[in-house]
């Protein structure tokens, strides 16, 4: 039998037909919906006097857009407002289960999936959201789709897709200290640009991945369409099944032992071949920081700003706009320049591992008085865990206070905007112009380098 690739198991698995010559019919396991992406979808079901085929595979919670302060007052910007309520409507019509602002369970999407043993290895999983590519850390292929997929999905639990190439990125040998997998995914993203991926699946491996906590796994695939790509995802392991037991909707008993069993298939055979392919090694990544408006843009935080000069046309054109945006200038130095706006949380960061890793360097310390820090937890779970584990007390000792649950400064949908001209140290997934607010001037960073900033007030190495 031809060796096979993690990615072609579970493709293959859940090709209902093939399109010769075009794309696949997907079964699709499992569907995340939010306030955004999904009206349109409905109506359009709706206008064609169709229901939800399966709304038991279907899960919603409002996130893009909810404010993250004063949840329990009605929110006060129409347009929030009404996609939240429509939401609400649309799942109560359909019978989708919803976990709302009030629900012990609310959270953003990609965060509430794998908390609550939703997302599991094997699966294939899709939402009306880019970064939907983060519950491929638990060996599933899971992606972004667009409104009219969404629609699709709602008919008929499938998808048409055309398969995409693979690609296996090679992490190995140990990170230093203080070096986290947002770094891997910022450094690798350097290396590679926000093309590199493109029309590709990737499948990361190596010593280095498989060393990673399963929420560190989840940053990493996160981050993997910041590349270009399509997704990220990882091979189950112990750590995976770790993870995954004994949560809500995590199967148990004997069915437990009989999906490991399963789940431990997942594996890349010996000798299967993927288009392309990448080895890094975990001694050359440093606490990464972007300096401009991608995140294929970044540097070790104790780097220098690239100057360029091996750039030509187009290319040259894009970097010195970007830099302008910016307000910098190639061969500079990012450390020690002064910050005005901290942000932990959004997909990408905003689990309780990133909220200790902040804790920790913050303790005893104190918040730097110009700075402005949106402290954000990506759910109600995680808000629970901040409070019971002495987190809160640490945070507030220092300065900071702690927000409510939503994805919040990430995009800036809500009232979380960072203002023109100012300098936020984020640790959300993307800095494009206007990201978390017009004009506004994007750093991306892990959690320690965002904590890092926000006592010293400048661009701190945390390793000092």
């Amino acid at each position: 039998m031809e060796p096979k690739t993690l990615f072609d198991k579970i493709w293959d698995a859940h090709v209902v037909n093939k399109i010769e010559g075009g794309p696949s019919v997907l079964y699709i396991d499992r569907h995340f919906i939010h306030e955004v992406t999904s009206p349109v979808a409905f109506s359009g079901l709706e206008k064609r006097g169709l229901k939800v085929f399966r709304p038991q595979n279907t899960v919603a919670t409002p996130d893009h857009n909810v404010p993250t302060l004063e949840q329990h007052l009605p929110i006060r910007e129409e347009l929030s407002r009404n996609q939240v309520e429509t939401l609400t409507k649309n799942c109560e019509k359909h019978g989708i289960p919803l976990y709302g602002l009030s629900h012990k369970w609310h959270g953003i999407v990609h965060i509430i999936g794998p908390e609550l043993g939703i997302t599991q290895p094997g699966m294939t999983i899709v939402c009306g959201d880019s970064h939907t590519s983060t519950h491929g850390a638990f060996g599933s292929i899971a992606f972004g789709i667009g409104t009219s997929e969404v629609e699709m999905v709602f008919a008929s639990q499938c998808i048409l897709q055309p398969k995409p190439k693979k690609m296996r990125i090679n992490v190995e040998g140990n990170l230093a200290p203080n070096v986290t997998s947002k770094d891997i995914a910022l450094y690798v993203i350097s290396q590679i640009s926000t093309s590199g991926g493109t029309g590709h699946f990737i499948e990361f491996a190596g010593s280095a991945i498989r060393s990673l906590s399963m929420e560190a796994r989840m940053t990493l695939c996160n981050m993997s369409i910041e590349c270009g790509a399509r997704g990220g995802m990882i091979a189950p392991d112990e750590t995976t099944y770790a993870y995954l037991k004994g949560r809500e909707y995590a199967p148990n008993g004997k069915e437990w032992d009989r999906k490991v069993a399963e789940w431990k298939q997942l594996v890349t055979d010996e000798g299967a071949i993927f288009d392309t392919e990448y080895t890094f090694q975990a001694s050359d990544i440093a606490p990464m920081i972007t300096y401009g408006t991608n995140p294929g843009m970044g540097i070790a935080v104790d780097g220098t700003i690239p100057t360029g000069d091996s750039l030509a046309g187009s290319d040259k054109a894009t970097f010195i706009k970007s830099l302008d945006y910016m307000g910098l200038k190639p061969g500079e130095k990012l450390e020690g320049k002064k910050i005005d706006y901290v942000f932990i949380g959004s997909c990408t960061n905003g689990r309780i591992e990133d909220f200790r890793q902040f804790a920790q360097y913050i303790r005893g310390k104190q918040k730097a008085p110009w700075v402005t820090a949106w402290i954000v937890p990506g759910s109600k779970q995680v808000e629970q865990q901040i409070r019971e584990e002495g987190l809160i007390e640490i945070l507030e000792a220092a300065g900071f206070a702690l927000r409510q649950p939503g994805c919040s400064a990430c995009l800036a949908m809500n009232d979380d905007k960072v203002p023109e001209g100012k300098y936020a140290v984020s640790t959300s997934n993307r800095n494009f112009e206007g990201r978390q607010g017009p004009g506004a001037r994007t750093l991306l960073a892990s959690p320690l380098v965002a904590a890092a900033a926000a006592v010293s007030g400048v661009i701190t190495d945390p390793r000092d």
